[in-house]
């Protein structure tokens, strides 16, 4: 028998306002209760402008706490609101399938507690960066990794295709508390890379414009000047080709 209560998780996209589906503006207004996940209170706001009962899910975010926990508190919120017989919507940044464990997690919960659950896309940091940079992936492909995952295991990339790299910010925290990467981490990244590509081969460091206000950072640089460039946790590490 089919329970009550449901949840929807939907994205907000990248560029505040501009990127949200008519249809997950509609899954927000007409939830009970709406989760954000966006570090970004400008954000909150814009989606309290759409519904009033919004729960923010940033202040679950403690300092040196492994980030499993706050996702797993995230799940536990969301899915307690689900089983109280809600229509529960939790709206994230970007996409909330990509580089989002917790979105994920609660609809497979919530499924196989026979709640009706699903996710709904929203513009992601990779479509903005094909339109920004100018990359169609079907020319010659692309290969994607976190940065961490890259560093410590061995993955297999064609270096004919492009290799983007995300969330080069946190290079090589396996604990997942730290919000920034070393610049020794980010030495042994390039020295990785430089076993592929040569040390003056240009790669791009890239972010999104996240308010209509932000300018776009499309900055090429040297591969052999990465782990002194300046890296915030928007950076996307692009490496065209050779």
């Amino acid at each position: 028998m089919r329970q009550k209560g449901s949840l929807v998780n939907v994205g907000l996209g990248m560029t505040l306002g501009s990127h949200i589906t008519p249809l997950s503006r509609t899954f927000i207004e007409q939830a009970d209760v709406v989760f954000v996940g966006a570090s970004n209170n400008l954000v909150e706001e814009w989606v309290k402008s759409m519904n009033k009962n919004v729960i923010s899910l940033q202040p679950y975010y403690v300092e040196g706490q492994s980030r499993k926990i706050t996702y797993e508190k995230w799940v536990e919120l969301i899915l307690r609101e689900v089983k109280k017989g809600k229509k529960v919507c939790g709206a994230f940044y970007g996409h909330p399938g990509v580089f989002a464990w917790a979105p994920h997690e609660s609809i497979r919960r919530a499924k196989s507690e026979g709640y009706i659950a699903h996710m709904e896309p929203g513009v992601s940091a990779e479509d903005c960066l094909y339109a920004d940079i100018g990359i169609d992936p079907g020319t010659c492909g692309c290969s994607h990794f976190e940065a961490t995952q890259f560093l410590i295991k061995e993955k297999l990339f064609d270096s004919s295709s492009y290799l983007i790299l995300w969330q080069v910010s946190i290079t090589g925290d396996t604990s997942l508390t730290r919000l920034t990467t070393s610049e020794s981490d980010k030495i042994i990244l390039v020295n990785k890379l430089l076993q592929t590509y040569p040390k003056n081969h240009q790669i791009i460091l890239y972010e999104c414009a996240v308010l209509p206000i932000d300018q776009t950072r499309i900055e090429p640089i040297k591969l052999d000047d990465l782990a002194t460039a300046t890296i915030s946790g928007k950076t996307t590490v692009v490496i065209p080709p050779l």
